[in-house]
């Protein structure tokens, strides 16, 4: 089996337990509340990530071992201690940055879940990949026609994944609205994480934001949970949730991204890019096998529309051009 192939089915294996991670964050709230939940697994994310930062950092000094040794004066040296101190200053900024967007994205998407089903969150959530051009466009970049239609695409594929053939605005489901609400501040993160990762150690940016992320969740877990109609967890209750937790925690957050670091390492970004798209296509084939969820003809046609204009988006406008939207979740 060849690089490329091994590295395309670890990418399938990682859209499925991305997909499926909306089941569990779904399951996880019929036993305690969202930023209970939210906060634990973005937390064990975070922990899972260490391991990885020390087998990279090991392989990072194997390599410098490994090469040879160049006299540095004292200039030089004191150039190198400035240059340490200002990219721990800006690795710390990132993380604040990129942490609190995931939080505000992470609990809007665990709120909205509270009102709407994991398939219909996954496909909603995925449309951060035709945001982000849009909110790139504000900044002053350049946006290509197929992006525009793109976008209409899938406004049009959400009309008929929200809006019921019946009623008006005033009958879509509020979680809808709500994970919508989510998919605009993943686009904002996916921009930081853009901004920030070419300057800092892109595994320790991931690390630190989701530890920045849980913590502030739990926090606001005392106050907030309680509103929503949840208890403060018991050690019983979170026990009780210990297989959602670490899905979405250990495999999601933690597995999944390294998976992803591994796999990208030998296939196309573009091909990359678009095998992840799938993420919205299994969340709801596992709502379906493990809920029993089910779409009507009318929604399973936007979700058709709107996989069609995420996966057009993802096409490069020239060879070798890398996609701007990464997956950090």
């Amino acid at each position: 089996m060849s690089k490329k192939l091994k590295g395309d089915l670890m990418l399938v294996l990682t859209a499925m337990v991305w997909g499926g991670s909306f089941v569990a964050q779904k399951s996880g709230m019929e036993l305690i509340g969202p930023f209970a939940f939210n906060g634990i697994r973005t937390i064990i994310g975070g922990i899972v990530l260490i391991p990885l930062i020390m087998v990279l950092d090991r392989m990072k000094s194997k390599k410098q071992a490994s090469a040879p040794a160049v006299k540095a004066d004292a200039a030089d040296s004191a150039l190198s201690e400035a240059d340490k101190k200002n990219d721990q200053k800006l690795l710390i900024t990132g993380s604040i940055c990129c942490g609190l967007a995931l939080l505000v994205a992470g609990m809007l998407q665990q709120i909205g879940m509270m009102y709407t089903t994991a398939g219909k969150a996954g496909f909603i959530t995925a449309l951060y990949v035709v945001l982000v051009p849009i909110f790139g466009r504000i900044l002053g970049k350049k946006i290509r026609p197929l992006i525009w239609l793109c976008v209409l695409a899938s406004a049009f594929g959400l009309y008929l994944l929200c809006m019921p053939a019946s009623g008006g605005f005033g009958h879509i489901n509020k979680g809808d609205l709500i994970v919508l609400a989510c998919a605009l501040c993943f686009a904002v993160h996916i921009l930081l994480i853009d901004y920030f990762s070419p300057k800092v150690d892109g595994v320790r940016l991931s690390c630190l934001q989701f530890f920045i992320a849980g913590i502030l969740c739990v926090i606001l877990m005392f106050p907030l949970d309680p509103v929503l109609g949840y208890d403060i967890p018991s050690l019983s209750q979170l026990l009780d949730a210990w297989i959602p937790i670490v899905y979405a925690g250990a495999l999601s957050c933690g597995a999944g991204y390294t998976m992803q670091i591994v796999a990208q390492a030998d296939t196309d970004p573009a091909v990359a890019s678009m095998i992840l798209c799938l993420e919205s296509v299994f969340a709801v084939i596992a709502g379906m096998l493990i809920l029993g969820e089910s779409l009507s003809l009318r929604e399973a046609a936007g979700c058709i529309i709107m996989f069609a204009a995420i996966l057009a988006a993802q096409l490069p406008a020239k060879p070798g051009i890398e996609l701007a939207a990464k997956k950090q979740s």
